[in-house]
Order: structure tokens, then sequence, then C-alpha cells
């Protein structure tokens, strides 16, 4: 028996710790911590350990599958699936033209670099528009944000943690999360480390999370982030406690900041945010005299009505108490592979500059609200989407409206998903083909892992051979694109490097694929070897030396932000147009409904990843059930018992599901966790029960956030009322 232990990192969430793989005869036997990794130092959270479970799990797909007429699925060849794929794709183009194809790709992508890159050239030398993320039910209005600040969306400013006096945190459970926005492999210990130099830690959140009970809690009524941020610029101000001389310096706009704030004194939010005024004054007071501050937030800040608002006044909360570019505040990234520069400089990081054929919403870096892929498919006319990829996604679960989607995806001409499992999405579609794990392929991180305190690098190899029929989903656009005789490279983003490339050909690199590009890319980049020019350079001879990483700096640079600004003169811009529309916005109040008197909002879970980890026997045992979690007063008033069978009622749609009372939610909050209702070919899953949350969100596009086109995920009105079980179907019937 061969037994190898392999190093590698996890690429489940943004920490991206260091693993150490056990391989038996080329199979995974177990996965633990890598502690000689240099940021995450022997640790890593239940979700990268259990991956065992993933990776070995019975019920992955491991080959090619193609739909019968009755629904049912039949193993196929790679060879006949992708040349029926093929001939289908190429009538389509055909016949609609290739605005008819679109794809969707899920939260994956974005912890592998070359799916992204490849799927996108594909769809684009195909002539398509009609692309989609996991972004717009996540984190498209914080890059939104970022295009009207920096006029770069791929700049997402991050906490210098190791340095900070005063953190304040807004919709944000790293303790959980393990971070989202900023890569901190032991958040544990930096938030802890905060508090112990005599920081402070400020957690401001509608529920007393994980973070919150460890820190300094304000609770806030949801969805009233906007108003609650306003009213701490409004003391700042007026308190006279503004850096100014920073502003002048850094910015432009300040001023009309300054006077927006005006209309938004404590006194008058309090009716929206719950919050009394002296406490939201002292707390606005505390953070603009502390020697080093920044504020921070992630997806709680992200699904409101106003998230793109909310991502811009927590960025100026920061700018405008000097803790910008310093140590201590907000930094900007400086990456160690510049793919989001190559985009920036090949107009790929874009906003608004087209609208989605329904609904009229801005595109946000290409890609358009997935909330509205289902009226994509259903309403007539040209561009209509007729042919979808989905990559590594679930949209079906976690898109608003998942019903009309699942119904939806029936009228598609070609429905084909790259994926390890069958799930609620693919289910329905004309050919499921069976991707590799991130074990099952080289990776160097790229995008958030640039959002680091400390300044590090690291490639993996595959640790083991792809199981069965597996493949890297880049090589099989890259096979299509072949067979339909195209050439990703003639047109599209890359373009403008054609002369690179056949450079690099001529002197023996070979064909260009994603690795290579990326190698090229480091080597080129501000922490690169230059090929030999800079000695102490990092190039891929490197990494392999080092495969537990290599940190290249300490701390993450200060001072950068004329490199990191791409606005006409180099300054951020606190008074954007779009701006100050929106806040004009926040006085159209959605009127109260008695009938629906509470506010739902979502929440993470340790042992979840958002759809697709609940078929892992280590994650699911115990007693893991779907809960939705109220307040003692509002269930007693509900007449609800603990761990009765409840419905949960919105203008849009109901769930049934278990209830847990707890103050851990202030009344007239309702906190629902994501990710549930399992009916796709994962058994484990399947009898874990639970609701799709999101059917109680609109996919209208009326009802998405304006800016960004954001599914709204968080204060929706709801009601929630007892079941009676006893006239509930029994499962078996």
């Amino acid at each position: 028996m061969a037994v190898e232990q392999r190093v590698t990192y996890c690429r489940i969430c943004e920490a991206l710790c260091g693993l150490i793989a056990t391989v038996e005869d080329g199979r995974l036997h177990s996965l633990r911590p890598d502690p000689d990794n240099p940021l995450s130092r022997g640790r890593a959270c239940p979700k990268g350990i259990a991956f065992t479970d993933i990776q070995n799990d019975p019920d992955r797909v491991l080959s090619p599958l193609r739909r019968r007429p009755d629904g049912t699925f039949d193993e196929v060849s790679w060879d006949e699936a992708l040349g029926d794929i093929a001939g289908r794709l190429t009538r389509i183009v055909a016949t609609h033209g290739g605005g008819a194809v679109g794809q969707y790709f899920g939260n994956p992508i974005a912890f592998g670099y070359a799916t992204g890159i490849w799927s996108g050239l594909f769809l684009t030398r195909l002539g398509g528009h009609h692309q989609y993320s996991s972004g717009s039910q996540d984190i498209n209005s914080r890059f939104v944000a970022s295009k009207l600040l920096y006029g770069a969306a791929s700049q997402v400013p991050f906490p210098d943690l190791p340095r900070t006096d005063f953190l304040f945190m807004l919709g944000a459970n790293p303790l959980v999360s393990h971070g989202s926005g900023v890569r901190t492999p032991r958040v544990k210990d930096d938030l802890s480390a905060i508090t112990r130099r005599g920081g402070r830690v400020v957690v401001v959140d509608p529920r007393r999370t994980e973070t919150a009970r460890a820190y300094e809690h304000v609770p806030v009524r949801p969805d009233s982030d906007a108003w609650l941020l306003l009213s701490m610029l409004h003391v700042i101000f007026e308190e006279d406690l503004a850096d100014t001389a920073a502003l002048d310096r850094q910015t432009t706009g300040w001023r009309a900041l300054r006077d927006l704030t005006r209309a938004f004194p404590p006194e008058q939010t309090q009716v929206r945010t719950g919050v009394a005024p002296d406490i939201l004054r002292t707390l606005a007071r505390d953070f603009a005299s502390a020697p080093a501050a920044v504020a921070y937030g992630r997806t709680g800040a992200c699904l409101g009505r106003h998230g793109t608002l909310v991502c811009h006044l927590l960025d100026a909360l920061s700018i405008v108490t000097g803790n910008l570019d310093r140590a201590g505040g907000m930094l900007f990234a400086r990456a160690v592979v510049p793919l989001e520069d190559v985009g920036e400089k090949t107009g790929k990081m874009t906003y608004d500059t087209a609208r989605s054929r329904v609904g009229g919403l801005p595109e946000v870096i290409s890609t358009y609200p997935a909330a509205l892929i289902a009226e994509e498919i259903l309403t007539p006319g040209e561009g209509q989407l007729r042919a979808l990829f989905v990559t590594a996604g679930n949209p079906v679960l976690t898109v608003p409206n998942g019903p009309m989607l699942e119904k939806a995806l029936g009228e598609l001409d070609l429905l084909v998903s790259l994926d390890l499992y069958v799930n609620e999405t693919n289910s329905h579609a004309d050919f499921i083909l069976p991707a590799t794990t991130f074990l099952e392929r080289y990776d160097v991180p790229y995008s958030f892992a640039n959002c680091s305190p400390t300044v590090f690098v690291q490639a993996t190899e595959a640790v083991l051979a792809p199981y069965g029929q597996a493949r890297n989903e880049w090589e099989v656009f890259d096979e299509l694109a072949r067979r339909m005789g195209l050439s990703l490279f003639a047109t599209g983003p890359l373009e403008r490097f054609n002369g690179v490339l056949s450079w690099l050909d001529r002197r023996g690199f070979g064909r260009m694929t994603p690795r290579r590009l990326v190698e090229v890319l480091m080597r080129i980049g501000p922490y690169g070897d230059r090929f030999g020019l800079r000695r102490n350079g990092i190039n891929p001879r490197k990494l392999r030396a080092n495969p537990h990483g290599i940190v290249l700096s300490e701390h993450a640079p200060t001072g950068i932000r004329d490199e990191a600004v791409k606005l006409p003169d180099g300054k951020v811009s606190l008074a954007p147009a779009e701006i100050l529309a929106e806040v004009e916005r926040l006085g159209e109040r959605h009127p109260d409904n008695p009938d629906l008197p509470l506010m739902a909002i979502g929440m993470r879970e340790v042992r979840s990843q958002n759809s697709w980890m609940h078929n892992s026997p280590t994650l699911m045992k115990g007693d893991r059930r779907h809960r939705a979690r109220i307040h003692p007063s509002d269930a007693a008033a509900a007449g609800l018992a603990e761990g009765a069978t409840v419905r949960v009622t919105s203008e849009y749609g109901a769930i049934e599901t278990e209830v847990r009372i707890t103050d851990e939610v202030a009344p007239g909050t309702v906190a629902i966790p994501h990710g549930w209702g399992h009916k796709g070919g994962w058994q484990l899953a399947n009898r874990s029960g639970g609701a799709n949350v999101n059917e109680l969100m609109s996919n209208d596009a009326a009802d998405l956030e304006r800016l960004a086109g954001m599914s709204v995920l968080n204060g929706v009105a709801v009601r929630i009322e007892p079941v009676d079980v006893a006239a509930l179907p029994h499962p078996g019937t």
C-alpha cells in the first residue's frame, strides 16, 4: 500500500487554509491542517477537513450523463457528450445568434482561476452576453461601490486587522464565515489580538451572532444599515471629527457627502435603526478618535434594498476619519497574480456598460442579476436565453423564486451542467459533465487572496488524479471551442495579448493554457521575477520549492492609493451621482403590512457552505436540522413551541420548517439559514429535510436592489405561524 502526505490548501472559502492530504493508492484517505502553512499555522475549519467526504462521495457524478426523454440519465462517453453539445450549440447559434447562449457560475469558481477565464472566453467568442453568477446573491453591490468610489470594481479594500485599534463590523460573522473580502485564516486569533492590545471590536447585526457574542454587540433592525451609517457620518462631520486634511488630499466630493448627512441625525434615524441616539453618537466619536480604525462589512451589508449605498458608506466611514491607505486602517490590494489588473486594462471589470433585456438593470463585471434568469428564458424576442451552461452552481436553490426558475429550465433548448453532483438545478439538464474537485487540479490563489494583511503566495499541484472520468472545467470549454471551430484568443479580452502569447510559444512555452497564462502574469506582476530580471522575485520554480507557501511581506503595503484608484484625477469619489440619488430614494419606504409583521434575515452556519455540503456525513452528524430562529416574545404571540413545524409566509411565497426560540434575535426578526431544501441526487442531503428560504424572496426586476441588481435577501417582511402536523401528508405518501 502506497501512502503519501501531500501539501495543498483548501478552496472552500477565502481563508484558503493549508492542508495535508493523506493519499493511499491514489485515493484520498484524510485531510488535516498544515502546521507549516505560514498563514493558517495548523488551523482549518470543519468544512475543510470534511472535504474527504465530498471527494469520496458515492453520490458524486464521475461519468458524463445525458438526459433521457423520461427524465432519467444514461452514462455516455465524453466524445459522445461533447459532440452532441457542440452540434446542438452550433444549431442554436446559427438560428438565434450567440446572444441566445448564457452561463451561470457558482461560488466555487472564485477559488480556481482557470474555469472563469476559459468559460468567459468561450461565451465571448460565441457572441453571448447572458452571464450570471452567485455574485448577485452575495457581493456585486460591493463591486459597484468600488467602481463608483475608486473607478476599479476589482479593488475591494480590506481591514488591516493586525494593526487596527478599532474594528467596526456590520453584517459580518467571521467566526463562522472565516472572513470574506479579507483573507485571514486565523481570524479568531486576529480579533482577540485587537482586544488584547487594548482595542475594540464592535459588531452591528440584527442577530447576536457567534462573533457578536464574543465582542461588543450593537443590535440593529434589519435593512436599516444605510440610516445607521449616515447618522454616524452626521456625528463625525457635525462634531468636526473628520480628517479634512486627508479628505482634501485623497478625495473629491466630501463636502457634498457632509451636506447629505445633515438630514440624518441619530435622533431621527432611531425609529428606523432601533439604536438609541446616545449609543450611536458615542460609537461615532469613539471610532473617529481611535488611533487607527476600520469599518468592515460583508454579506449582511450587501443584501438589503440599498446594499451598494451601504458598502459605499462603510468605506466612507474609514475614509472620512483618515483611515484609508494607512496602517491599521483600510488597505488597498496589490495583486500577486494581477488577473484583475488585466481585466481592468482590457475593459472587462465594467459597470453599467449595458442593461439587462428584462428589467433594464445594469451589468456588473459583465454579469447580470441571476434573479432574472427565469424571465430571460420565458420572455420571447431578440436575445431570448435558449442555451445555458451552469458551472459549480445551483441557482434553483440560490436565486429568489426557485420554483419559477425550475419550471423555466424546461423551456431551454440546451442546458449543460459541470458539477460534482446531480443537484436541484442540473436534475433538469440535458447533460451533466463530471468536474474535478480542488484536490484534482493545479491552483494558485488570486482575487480575494490579495485582500490579505500579510502578502502571501502559494501554489499547489493536484494531489490526486481525477476520479472516474472527471475533467477540469476549462478543458471542457476548450474542447467545445475546438469542436465548433472557434479560436478563444481571436477576439475578446485576451486579444491584446496575442503578440505576447506568440512570443512565448516561439520560445518553447507551448500552447496557451490557464496555467501558463497565470504563471506569466505572476512573473511580470509586482512580486514576480520578471523572467530573471528581478533576482528575489517569485516564479513557478520557487513556488514548487516552497509548497507551504511564501510570505512576501509581513504587512500589506500602504501609500498605494495612486496606483489603486483608477478615476481620472486619482482621487476617491465620495459623492458620485448614483449615490446621491440612492440617498434620496431612502425616503421611498415600503408601507408596513400588519399581516407580515416580522423581518426575515439570512444566516450562515459553520457546518454549511451555501447549498453543496449537506451530503457530508461528518458535517451532518448530530442534531443537524433546518430551523428558523425567532425571539420568545414573537413566538409567544404566534403560539409557537420549540421545535414545532412552522410556516413562514412572505408576499412572494411560503416555506415550512422547524422553529428555534432564542433571544439571539431581537423581537421582530426571524433568522433563517440558506442552502437547504434538497431534492437532487444526493441522498443524505435529501433526507436532511429543510426548506429553501429563497422561495420567500422576489425575483421581479422591480424588487431588486437598483444599483447592482442584487437579490434582496435581508429585511423581507414575513409572518410565522404553527402548522398542524397531524394534517400534513406522510412523507411516504
